[in-house]
């Protein structure tokens, strides 16, 4: 069983970074496409960014705009998500996933991490 734990949330600026990693034991994450997604209360999980396994070819939700970066590193078993002028909008959980497919859904992933809070002032 794979086990996600995310860290390097917290409060920030808007207009500040954060880099959000999430470390995977128990199993590699080599053949998973990894992601991450966010949610506050009262609004639905959304996808932020995900990247694949096979290429690491990624792909990003709307909102980011070019702020966000997923990376991976397979022989540290993490996975990176680097945010930048960050919004008080971007206030949310953010949690990592593992999936076997290339989705913007959270029903394709089976293993998520147990999320951390990003919080943005204005």
């Amino acid at each position: 069983q794979m086990l996600l734990v995310e860290s390097g949330g917290g409060l920030v600026q808007a207009g500040g970074s954060l880099r959000l990693s999430c470390l995977a034991t128990g199993r590699a994450i080599t053949y998973y496409n990894m992601a991450w997604f966010r949610h506050t209360p009262g609004k639905e999980r959304e996808l932020v960014a995900v990247i694949r396994y096979s290429d690491a070819s990624t792909l990003y939700a709307e909102f980011v705009q070019g702020r966000f970066t997923i990376s991976r590193d397979n022989a540290k078993n993490t996975v990176d998500l680097q945010m930048i002028n960050l919004e008080p909008d971007d206030t949310a959980i953010y949690t990592c996933a593992a999936g076997d497919q290339f989705s913007t859904e959270a029903i394709h992933y089976a293993n998520w991490g147990q999320g951390i809070q990003v919080t943005v002032s204005s």
